[in-house]
C-alpha cells in the first residue's frame, strides 16, 4: 500500500466514523432496518397470484403481523432510546410488541402497500407507545437506501415525535366542536354575517366629508337600503330555521326580503348610526317576520367578533324571541287604560285625556256624559250576567260610534263619558243622534233586553275649565235621567225591557 492509499483509507474510515456519529447524535429518532425478508415474502405472494395487497390483508389481518415479523432492526440512535425509554437496542427490540400496537395497524398497512406498489420511500402519521405505555403521536418516513433497491437490506426510518402538535390539534378540534355545538344548538337564533361591504360604504361617505350621518340618511334613505343589500349571511343555526319557519338555510336566504321588511329599515338605520359612532356591540328590540307572515318581536344583540374590528368581516347577531313578552306588555298596557268588560277606555285614561285636552285642546271641545238606564233592574231581576251583557252592548255601540281623536270611556259602574275635541255643540248633537241610531239597530238583535242610555252634552266655552264642562254635561244627563224615570212612572223596579231606548236632554 502506498502512502496515498494509506491516506485514502484513513479518510474513508474517518468518513464512516463521522456518519456513524451523525446517525447517533441526530435530533430525531433513526432506525436502520433490514427489509430483505419482507421483499422475499412479497415476491412469494406475487407468485401465489396476490395482486391487491389491501384486500389480502383484509381477508386475514394476521398477514400484517407476518410482514412485521420480517423486519429486522439493525441499529437505532440515542434519540430513539430516549424517546421510547429503552436501555439499549436489545431492550427495545425485545419489547417491540408494546411499541407497535393498537392504532399502528391501519397505518402500517399503508406503509406496506406503498412498498408493494414499487415505491422506495414510504411515510405515515401513526401512533407508537413508549415502553412505559405512554402514547406517542409520530410522523414516520422510510427510505430504501441507494444501492439496496433490489434486496431492501438497508432501510432508514426516521420518527419525529409530534405528540405535542397532535394534542394541540385535538384540543383545537374539541374546542371547535364545542363552539360549533354551542352555535348549532343554541336556544336563541344565531346569525354569522359579513358586514365588510357595509363598512366600506360608511368609510367612503366619511372620506367625502360627511360628519352627521343621521342627517345624511334623512336626505338619502336609499343609502340605508343599499347597506342592507350588502350584508352577507354566512351561517345560521337550527333555532333560526325553527323561529322563522324555514325548511332549510337556502329557503331562509331566498326569503330574506320577506323576513326583513316594514319597520326593519328604521331599526337598521339606527343600527348603522351606532356603527358610524363606533358602537360595535349593540342591543335593541326589532320586528322581523316569519316566512308565513307571522310578526316576530325580537331582542337583537349585534357584535363585531374580536379580531374583525377593522373590516367587520365577521359579525354575530343573536335574536331572542320576545313576542310573548311584548304581547303581555301590550295587554298590561291595555288593561292600564281600558275597561275589560266594555273594551272602552277606563277612568284613569279619561282623567289623563281630560287634563291633556285642557292644556292643549284643540278647541272647541264637547263632552257627552251618558248613563246606562236600568242596569240595577237588570241585575236584580235577570242576574248580573244580564247586566254585564247590557254593559258590553253599550261598549259595542260607543266603540262603533267614536273615532279618533274622540274617545269614549267607562268612568263608573253605569257611567260613560265621550270626549270630542274640535267639536262644537252641533257636532255633539250629531254624535248623540248617531249613538241613538246605533242603539236602535243594536236593540233589534236583543228584543228581550232593551239597551237604553241617558245622555247630556256640553261644549267648553273660551277659557272654561274642563271640570266645569263635565259638570254642565252631567247636569244635562241627570235631567235626561229624571225624565226617563218619569216616563217610567217613577217605577225603578219596572222590568228593563219595558224601558224606552234613549233619553236625551239639552
Amino acid at each position: 500500500m502506498t502512502h496515498s492509499d494509506s491516506n485514502d483509507a484513513a479518510a474513508f474510515s474517518g468518513a464512516l466514523n463521522n456518519d456513524a456519529e451523525m446517525f447517533d447524535l441526530a435530533p430525531v429518532s433513526l432506525w436502520l432496518e433490514d427489509y430483505s425478508a419482507l421483499k422475499a415474502l412479497f415476491a412469494q405472494w406475487r407468485a401465489d397470484g396476490v395482486t391487491n395487497l389491501r384486500a389480502y390483508f383484509a381477508a386475514d389481518p394476521a398477514r400484517v403481523k407476518e410482514c412485521s415479523a420480517c423486519i429486522r432492526v439493525l441499529k437505532i440512535n440515542r434519540k430513539t432510546l430516549t424517546l421510547y425509554g429503552a436501555n439499549d437496542l436489545d431492550h427495545l427490540v425485545a419489547h417491540l410488541g408494546s411499541v407497535f400496537r393498537d392504532d399502528m395497524l391501519a397505518t402500517h398497512i399503508e406503509e406496506l402497500v406503498q412498498l408493494w406498489e414499487g415505491k422506495s420511500a414510504f411515510s405515515s402519521n401513526t401512533v407508537n407507545y413508549t415502553l412505559s405505555g405512554q402514547r406517542l403521536d409520530i410522523q414516520l418516513h422510510g427510505q430504501v437506501l441507494p444501492g439496496y433497491e433490489e434486496n431492501w437490506e438497508r432501510v432508514l426510518v426516521s420518527i419525529e415525535d409530534v405528540t405535542e402538535r397532535e394534542n394541540a390539534r385535538r384540543r383545537l378540534s374539541v374546542s371547535e366542536g364545542y363552539a360549533l355545538g354551542l352555535f348549532a344548538h343554541s336556544p336563541v337564533s344565531l346569525w354569522v354575517e359579513d358586514f365588510s361591504q357595509v363598512k366600506k360604504l360608511l368609510d367612503e361617505i366619511r372620506e367625502r366629508g360627511i360628519t352627521d350621518f343621521r342627517v345624511f340618511t334623512d336626505v338619502h334613505p336609499e343609502f340605508v337600503v343599499r347597506c342592507m343589500s350588502e350584508i352577507k349571511v354566512l351561517d345560521v343555526n337550527q333555532r333560526t330555521l325553527d323561529l322563522f319557519g324555514a325548511a332549510n338555510k337556502a329557503a331562509l336566504l331566498r326569503a330574506l326580503r320577506d323576513v326583513f321588511r316594514d319597520d326593519m329599515e328604521h331599526h337598521f338605520r339606527e343600527q348603522l348610526i351606532d356603527l358610524w359612532d363606533g358602537k360595535l356591540f349593540q342591543l335593541r328590540e326589532v320586528v322581523n317576520y316569519a316566512l308565513d307572515g307571522t310578526k316576530l318581536n325580537l331582542l337583537l344583540q349585534f357584535s363585531v367578533l374580536p379580531g374583525r374590528e377593522k373590516d367587520w368581516s365577521l359579525v354575530q347577531v343573536a335574536l331572542t324571541d320576545i313576542t310573548a313578552r311584548k304581547k303581555a306588555e301590550a295587554y298590561l298596557e291595555y288593561l292600564g287604560t281600558h275597561d275589560v268588560l266594555t273594551k272602552l277606555f277606563n277612568r284613569s285614561f279619561y282623567v289623563d285625556e281630560l287634563n291633556r285636552l285642557e292644556r292643549k285642546g284643540p278647541h272647541p271641545i264637547t263632552i257627552i256624559m251618558a248613563d246606562l238606564n236600568g242596569l240595577k233592574a237588570a241585575n236584580d231581576e235577570l242576574g248580573h250576567a244580564a247586566g254585564d251583557q247590557l254593559l258590553r252592548r253599550a261598549g259595542e255601540v260607543l266603540n262603533s260610534a267614536i273615532e279618533r281623536p274622540a274617545h269614549a270611556a267607562r268612568i263608573g259602574g253605569d257611567e260613560f263619558a265621550i270626549l270630542l275635541p274640535e267639536t262644537d255643540e252641533e257636532g255633539g248633537a250629531a254624535m248623540i243622534q248617531s249613538i241613538c241610531d246605533l242603539i236602535a239597530i243594536n236593540n233589534t238583535f236583543y228584543p228581550d233586553l232593551t239597551l237604553s242610555l241617558s245622555m247630556g252634552a256640553a261644549t267648553a266655552e273660551q277659557g272654561e275649565r274642563m271640570e266645569s264642562v263635565v259638570k254642565r254635561a252631567d247636569l244635562v244627563m241627570l235631567a235626561a235621567k229624571r225624565q226617563h224615570y218619569m216616563d217610567m212612572q217613577h217605577d225603578r223596579r219596572r222590568r228593563v225591557d219595558a224601558a224606552p231606548p234613549i233619553s236625551v236632554a239639552s
